[in-house]
């Protein structure tokens, strides 16, 4: 099974366990992990590293300064793009994920900026959830379960 090439972007994460634990979750499958500032805590501190694990030390990160300077830097085609909100108008089942693509999460308590979505209604998918009692899922969870769906249409399993 080749390597897939897709980007894991958070945009301001505020949980440090969340993104250290998507980010052992990027180490076991060759990912990169982007984290795009403010984060709500140091990436120094021990609970990173801890959900993480010893596998840390080997996350492919990069980091930015805003939403404005990770476009500025690497230029995503806009087709690559895919946002995850509990309101996407598609499920994550849906499209058949681009190469290349990046999987853009927003921090746990506010979501996505609604100035990053603004007219990108159509890249937005929701991961289902059946119950309504259920407001939200963890992000690494969500994270994960997004990031084998892209896999899975990737390589046509």
């Amino acid at each position: 099974m080749p390597d897939p090439n897709m980007k894991i972007v958070l945009v301001t994460p505020e949980i440090p366990w969340n993104t250290g634990a998507i980010g052992r979750t990027c180490v076991a499958l060759n990912l990169e992990l982007i984290l795009i500032k403010p984060l709500g805590f140091s990436l120094d501190e021990k609970s990173v590293r801890r959900a993480g694990t010893d596998y840390w030390k080997h996350v492919q990160l990069s980091e930015y300064d805003s939403w404005e300077q990770f476009l500025q830097m690497r230029k995503p085609p806009r087709d690559h793009l895919y946002f995850f909100e509990e309101n996407g108008a598609e499920s994550v089942f849906a499209p058949t994920y681009q190469k290349d693509c990046y999987l853009v999460f927003g921090c746990e308590s506010k979501g996505l900026p609604l100035a990053i979505l603004d007219d990108l209604q159509d890249r937005i998918f929701h991961l289902p959830m059946h119950n309504p009692q259920v407001r939200s899922l963890n992000l690494a969870n969500v994270a994960t379960a997004v990031i084998y769906q892209a896999m899975r249409t990737q390589l046509g399993a």
